[in-house]
């Protein structure tokens, strides 16, 4: 199997993200819905005790981010990059 050029990979973002795993998932998918939350493809990176590091799609940044406003819990999103390593330097 041939792989991928780059121009039709997948291009993602890191989220830098204050708040609980579990209201990210909800807000989320309040948010944007299901078929909205399966376009961003979601992705789990590292979690602490007060941050999560978060990959989505690159078009869905904007409504990852309205779903986190309309949240009754406060949920910050701290910093966006296009790499992990740019996210850990902020």
């Amino acid at each position: 199997m041939k792989p991928l050029k780059p121009s039709m990979r997948e291009k993602k973002r890191y989220l830098l993200v204050e708040g609980k795993i579990n209201d990210i998932e909800k807000a989320i998918l309040e948010g944007i819905g299901v078929l909205g939350m399966s376009k961003t493809s979601l992705g789990w990176i590292k979690s602490d005790k007060k941050s999560v590091i978060i990959s989505v799609n690159r078009e869905s940044v904007d409504s990852v981010r309205a779903s986190f406003a309309i949240w009754p819990k406060e949920i910050k999103v701290k910093n966006v990059s296009g790499t992990l390593k740019g996210l850990k330097k902020k």
